[in-house]
C-alpha cells in the first residue's frame, strides 16, 4: 500500500470565518497545498511538467466530509495518497488532521491534460509510475 505523504499547515487569521473557525472552503486550498507537495516529494514540479512535457492536472471531481473545525492558530497536517488511477487521471485520498483528530476527509480525482488541445492525454509511463508507486 501506498503511504501517506504528509503537510503541515497553519490556519491563519484570513483562513478563519465572522465564527472564528476555518472557512469550508479553505479546506480545498488546504488540500490543495498537500496535492502540491505530494506531487514535489515525488518528484514532479508542476512548472516543469507544464514546460517540458506539455502536460498540466486539473481537478475534475472534489469532495469533503467535514467533521470538527479547526480555529485561528491550529497547526494541520494535511494527508494524501493516491488510491486509484486509470489512463489519463489518479483518485487521491486526502485528510486534514489537527493531532490525532480528523478534521476533514475527502479526495479528489484529477486527469491529465494536454496544454494545447486541454483533452485528456495519457500519464506518461514515468511519471505514472510516480504518482502511483509502482516500478
Amino acid at each position: 500500500m501506498v503511504e501517506w505523504h504528509e503537510w503541515p499547515v497553519r490556519v491563519y487569521y484570513e483562513d478563519t470565518d465572522a465564527e472564528g473557525v476555518v472557512y469550508f472552503a479553505n479546506y480545498f486550498r488546504f488540500m490543495e497545498r498537500g496535492r502540491t507537495e505530494w506531487l514535489r516529494a515525488l518528484g514532479v514540479e508542476q512548472d516543469r511538467l507544464l514546460e517540458d512535457e506539455s502536460l498540466f492536472f486539473s481537478v475534475t471531481e472534489t469532495h469533503a466530509n467535514f467533521r470538527r473545525p479547526a480555529r485561528f492558530n491550529d497547526q494541520l497536517i494535511v494527508r494524501t495518497r493516491c488510491i486509484e488511477h486509470g489512463r489519463a487521471r489518479f483518485k487521491l485520498l486526502q485528510s486534514v488532521w489537527r493531532g490525532d483528530e480528523e478534521l476533514v476527509g475527502g479526495g479528489c480525482t484529477a486527469a491529465c491534460i494536454d496544454a494545447e488541445t486541454f483533452r485528456p492525454r495519457r500519464l506518461p509511463t514515468a511519471l505514472r509510475e510516480r504518482i502511483t508507486g509502482e516500478q
